[in-house]
């Protein structure tokens, strides 16, 4: 006989009340978490990781700052300077306180204005003293801007400073009194011109002035006189006339290297003093625009213009003093020390 199976009882009987509570307390949860997600803030980011999870920020590097160093005079200038003390031949010297490639024309360019102080070369002493402003110009000669020169001879210091007047053509060199350096020749015959470049004193054994004037310049008589030749040696006198006087001292007048001359101009054509009779300009053996004035006796002696015609310093009008004595303020500050107690 098969044992009998336990009989399961009746199943018990449900609780409905606690039904209705645990259904209850789960809508209530889930009704209170919607009500926190609603009242939230809205600019709430979400949780950032932890700090170990981001990257290292890179090092902070400081680069140090170079300091300004301030900009030279000179060369905001745009100029150099030579300073030198004479102990042998200026162009030695020059060249040894410039470049080889800037001293020699440098030194030509200088001569001009030291010819107005004292004889060039035998004045020129050992000891003298020179300091230059000058500008470099590719294909072209040194321009000077400011000269001082300590004499033995003379025992004075000479200066000249490069200065355009307003209304003036071009630039002149003037001391600091306002006159000019160089002296100008009554009835000359130029009335416009830059520079002196040659003088019959300068050492070069020139038998004229060059005059350096652009290129169409009127040339004037300096005496009353005939023609007595024109364009003789073209080759290295270029388009030139030669001038006689007519009474007083017969003397003969060269010109050089004019731009082309008026078929009109022949020997026996006579001239007044001041008339113009011809124009500068760079024909011939010339290296730059200009005028060569040469003055002969009969018997072919040279005349130095100098002491023939009556000479004259021009002097800068007051109004126009200003402006030279702030130029010489520019240029003294960038010359060699001290230049207390100069004269002209």
């Amino acid at each position: 006989m098969r044992p009998s199976l336990p009989t399961l009882g009746a199943p018990p009987k449900r609780n409905r009340l606690g039904s209705v509570v645990t259904i209850s307390m789960i809508l209530g949860a889930a009704a209170g978490g919607v009500w926190w997600w609603k009242q939230r803030p809205a600019s709430s980011e979400p949780e950032a990781p932890p700090a170990a999870a981001l990257p290292a920020a890179p090092p902070v590097v400081v680069v140090p700052t170079t300091p300004l160093v301030p900009t030279d005079p000179l060369t905001a200038a745009g100029l150099s300077r030579a300073s030198v003390k004479i102990e042998g031949p200026l162009e030695t010297a020059l060249v040894q306180a410039s470049d080889p490639s800037v001293g020699p024309a440098l030194a030509q360019v200088v001569t001009r204005s030291l010819v107005w102080w004292v004889q060039v070369p035998n004045e020129i002493l050992r000891g003298d003293t020179l300091d230059v402003l000058y500008q470099t110009r590719p294909g072209e000669e040194p321009l000077v801007h400011a000269v001082r020169f300590v004499s033995n001879k003379t025992g004075q210091t000479h200066r000249a400073y490069r200065f355009q007047a307003p209304g003036d053509s071009n630039p002149r060199y003037y001391l600091p009194t306002g006159d000019e350096m160089e002296m100008r020749l009554e009835h000359s015959p130029l009335d416009d011109y830059e520079q002196v470049t040659s003088l019959l004193r300068d050492g070069r054994r020139h038998k004229g002035v060059d005059f350096k004037a652009a290129v169409g310049t009127p040339v004037k008589a300096p005496f009353a006189g005939v023609v007595k030749r024109k364009n003789w040696n073209f080759g290295s006198n270029g388009n030139c006339v030669e001038l006689e006087e007519l009474g007083g001292k017969r003397r003969r007048a060269l010109f050089l290297h004019l731009s082309e001359l008026s078929r009109g101009l022949a020997p026996g054509s006579r001239f007044s003093t001041g008339q113009v009779i011809a124009a500068s300009g760079n024909s011939g053996r010339s290296f730059a625009p200009h005028l060569h004035y040469q003055l002969m006796t009969q018997d072919d002696r040279v005349i130095d213009p100098f002491d023939s015609h009556r000479t004259f310093r021009r002097s800068l009008p007051a109004a126009q003093r200003g402006a030279l004595e702030a130029e010489i303020r520019r240029m003294d500050s960038l010359l060699a020390p001290s230049v207390a107690g100069a004269t002209p």
